[in-house]
């Protein structure tokens, strides 16, 4: 045995737009037996399988369409407006699991639409939040991944910028700066999740305590990817894994310190799990 001393990350784990969800679909599931989600609840293939068993039924669009008269399961990421019109001529029933701030996020999205404002994205192509997002405006906005993306020349010399929920904010406030700079004028809207953007600092001061840190996310969660490299940066013995059978025991010294933390997708249950299989070491 190494002696090794693990602890959990008391701040990692599902955000309340997840566990609102989750916990809708179980009370539904714990009734009825069967649930369809229309894509994954969760970015997090070892929640996703567990929730499989109890009858959750993961469906994408086009199987939406072809579905009628059933009970539907809108995740935290939030659909556009064609969706819920389906569900009007499909007589399907939505359950409405999106989060409240990217519920917020969309009105706010809307109605600069409705005002015919210049309307930029800083987002994930194609992620589903942003498409939820880009529904709002008839998918005219821009959306961009990086500055660089954006021909600056060309960009409207007055634009109203808004971001997905979890980006970074201090992304967000450099590439407002930049467009400034850049002579244009800037509708700044910060909506970005303070419960996600918050992680950046708390996974730093965490990941410093220990001697090894391992980050347990899916490979799905954009979420995953960034926090895993913040912990990586300040803690270069950081370990990426999806679930415990990942673990690798020449990891890990005598005595180590051994920190466990996740994304906003990954469970408790499973950091619980990779806890428990380091400790056998």
């Amino acid at each position: 045995m190494r002696n090794l001393k693990v602890h959990i990350d008391a701040h990692s784990g599902f955000c309340f737009g997840v566990v609102y969800a989750i916990e809708m679909a179980e009370d539904i599931l714990n009734e009825e037996g069967v649930l369809y989600c229309l894509g994954d609840i969760v970015h997090n293939d070892e929640e996703v399988n567990r929730l499989k068993k109890k009858g959750l039924v993961i469906i994408d669009h086009d199987e939406l369409h072809s579905l009628h008269n059933e009970k539907i399961l809108i995740r935290a990421h939030g659909e556009p407006p064609s969706t819920y019109q389906l569900a009007i001529t499909n007589n399907l029933e939505l359950i409405d699991a999106s989060c409240p701030v990217v519920l917020k996020l969309q009105h706010r999205i809307k109605n600069s639409y409705d005002k015919g404002e210049s309307i930029y994205i800083y987002g994930k192509h194609a992620h589903a939040e942003v498409i939820g997002l880009l529904g709002q405006t008839n998918n005219e906005a821009v959306v961009f991944q990086d500055i660089s993306e954006l021909d600056l020349e060309n960009v409207p010399k007055n634009i109203t910028l808004y971001s997905q929920t979890t980006k970074s904010t201090n992304k967000f406030y450099e590439i407002s700066s930049i467009l400034k700079e850049e002579g244009i004028t800037v509708n700044t809207n910060d909506t970005i999740c303070r419960q996600v953007s918050n992680r950046d600092k708390e996974l730093r001061d965490f990941a410093a305590k220990f001697d090894k840190v391992v980050f347990v996310s899916g490979t799905k969660s954009s979420n995953g990817k960034v926090l895993y490299n913040v912990c990586k940066e300040t803690n270069p013995n950081t370990f990426f894994v999806s679930n415990s059978d990942q673990i690798q025991t020449d990891w890990f010294c005598d005595n180590d310190r051994v920190g466990i933390c996740g994304a906003t997708s990954t469970p408790r249950w499973l950091m619980e799990q990779v806890k428990d299989k380091i400790l056998t070491y």
